[in-house]
């Protein structure tokens, strides 16, 4: 009996040994941002023209064009589940990603192929985005949400929110307590929480810094939420979840 020969692993090219990839943290955060909703975040990592960025990106094909197809299958791909874990049914989902797919598949050149990106990874989060705000029965709540989601890097106060949908802070505080089953003020801090567990699982962002860009008066403020939401500091929660559920080989950046 012929036994076979032992396969030998796939050699890879010379010049890649010497390509640093860069840190994956990035995209997963922009892969949050979507499924999160965020609009703005995802406007301004397109406006960046993060997408068609080749410093630090893998080499998939030495076409140019075939290479931005191939990096587009991969944001698709990565796009449609992070917004599945999110939320969004997987038929839509799937749905959504193949005919993006598929429109990339037509187009001629780099500038077409970003262009489509943009346009997906929009979609995308302006869907994400209204599934969040549809746990609301009523219009006012369901656009508090809404405001809370596209604002959430910023201070954002019951008063500031009632004045943005036109209904007064007590009406507002009565009828969101009542849809969501908690306070306007507990909302918004349970969302700031959840954007500051992005940064400190994909980004090495300082403490003071994440403080800063979402808008708590110190980072001791920020630190008190943050334990009270999540039962452990934030240094904890960095040390433990730091890109792990990525089986990225990193230690865990410090304080």
């Amino acid at each position: 009996m012929e036994h076979s020969k032992p396969r030998k692993p796939i050699e890879t090219n010379d010049d890649r040994e010497t390509t640093r990839h860069r840190e994956p943290g990035e995209e997963f955060l922009f892969y949050r941002s979507v499924a999160a909703g965020l609009i703005d975040a995802v406007q301004e990592n397109c406006r960046q023209g993060a997408f068609e960025a080749t410093e630090g990106v893998g080499r998939l094909s030495d076409n140019p064009v075939t290479n931005l197809r191939y990096h587009f299958v991969v944001t698709a791909a990565m796009i449609t589940r992070f917004c599945t874990e999110g939320g969004m049914a997987m038929e839509e989902a799937f749905g959504l990603s193949d005919t993006y797919i598929q429109r990339m598949d037509r187009c001629s050149n780099t500038a077409e192929i970003v262009l489509l990106h943009d346009q997906m990874a929009l979609d995308f989060t302006e869907r994400m985005l209204m599934l969040k705000k549809n746990v609301a029965a009523s219009k006012q709540v369901s656009d508090a949400i809404g405001y809370i989601y596209v604002h959430i890097m910023e201070r954002i106060t019951v008063n500031d929110l009632a004045r943005a949908i036109f209904v007064s802070p007590t009406h507002l505080s009565r009828i969101f307590k009542q849809e969501t089953g908690v306070s306007v003020s507990e909302y918004i801090r349970q969302r700031k929480i959840d954007m500051a567990k992005n940064y400190l699982q994909f980004t090495n962002y300082e403490l003071a810094d994440i403080s800063a860009m979402l808008s708590y008066s110190s980072q001791s403020h920020f630190i008190q939420h943050f334990r009270s939401q999540v039962g452990m500091t934030p240094k904890a929660y960095r040390k433990k979840y730091y890109l792990n559920n990525w089986n990225v080989n990193r230690d865990a950046s410090p304080d």
